[in-house]
């Protein structure tokens, strides 16, 4: 034992500078340091009679190396106050995905015709003339399927219950 206090107490400020000179931080620097002195106290029988410094030093280059790779994989730590509200909560998405899933259905629903004019403009942003040109079809046609479809798309999504078809009721059959 007084070999290991005679040996190790002279490096402990060669380590200290060396775990600052690793991590950039004091704090984590002296915990490093310690967390070094302990494996050395540990392992001290299995070290090699060879050199006693070297071997101290890949001891604690070893535990820096850890830390940063465990820091690096966990991310940075904060502390709640430096957390924002909107960091800490997220809106609710499950309306946002029933919504969709309601306007892809009822899109579904919609005749082929109408249904492939809604979209060529809605969704891929072409124009009534690109659109005519893609449909073969006059401009006027591309008009008039996309209001037709537009207020069938809202009749289906304002009445759910109803379908596709605007005046349609349930008939009760006996």
């Amino acid at each position: 034992m007084d070999d290991l206090l005679s040996q190790v107490e002279p490096m402990i400020p060669a380590l200290r500078r060396y775990a600052r000179g690793l991590v950039h931080d004091a704090v984590a620097a002296d915990d490093l340091v310690q967390d070094c002195l302990e494996r050395v106290i540990s392992h001290w029988y299995r070290r090699k009679n060879d050199d006693a410094r070297t071997w101290v030093f890949a001891i604690l280059h070893n535990l820096a190396v850890n830390r940063l790779r465990q820091a690096a994989r966990r991310g940075r730590q904060v502390t709640m106050e430096e957390i924002g509200e909107g960091l800490m909560s997220h809106p609710p998405t499950q309306e946002d995905e029933l919504a969709r899933a309601d306007v892809v259905s009822a899109i579904e629903q919609l005749p082929e015709e109408q249904r492939s004019v809604l979209l060529l403009v809605s969704v891929e942003d072409l124009s009534y003339a690109q659109v005519a040109d893609v449909l073969a079809i006059p401009i006027g046609t591309v008009m008039s399927r996309l209001s037709r479809a537009r207020e069938r798309l809202r009749h289906i999504l304002e009445n759910p219950a109803r379908g596709a078809r605007p005046g349609s009721h349930l008939r009760r059959v006996k």
